[in-house]
């Protein structure tokens, strides 16, 4: 849950600096800059859950292999966007330049790649996947219940 916002951040990030580029707005540039900010902050906490959620997957097995794909290309993106980042801190405005939008849209390519790799592990390889999961499972929360009402 959360890559959402992150991701989600990104990808707004560089529709704003497209969107600047169009209109010459500045103030599309700006906002492009500040969901970057916001989407490093989230990107680094959901890269400290995938790190744990990867140490637990078993050495020699495809989910590992997946796994640390995955992380070093989500890894590859936050890198692509702290580097527009810093391009653009020490301008006034904060807008992106070609070269920082061509590494923002690369940046979103690459995540596009991590997310099916994501969902490979979840889907194909039912890494995080709750043992007990199938198509009529009770509520996840019927289990917090339980143990709320045993204290």
């Amino acid at each position: 849950m959360l890559i959402v916002f992150p991701l989600g951040l990104f990808v707004t990030a560089t529709i704003f600096d497209l969107v600047r580029f169009v209109t010459g707005n500045p103030t599309f540039g700006q906002v492009g800059y500040w969901n970057i900010v916001v989407g490093m902050i989230g990107a680094v906490l959901a890269a400290v859950a995938g790190l744990v959620d990867w140490t637990a997957i078993p050495t020699g097995t495809r989910a590992k292999r997946v796994g640390l794909l995955h992380g070093a290309a989500n890894t590859l993106v936050l890198v692509l966007f702290f580097i527009s980042w810093l391009l653009r801190m020490d301008n006034v405005e904060h807008v992106a330049g070609a070269g920082t939008f061509t590494l923002e849209v690369i940046a979103v390519v690459v995540s596009g790649f991590a997310g099916w790799l994501g969902g490979e592990l979840v889907d194909r390889l039912s890494v995080g996947v709750d043992d007990d999961a199938d198509l009529d499972a009770p509520s996840s929360l019927r289990a917090v219940r339980s143990r709320v009402a045993s204290r």
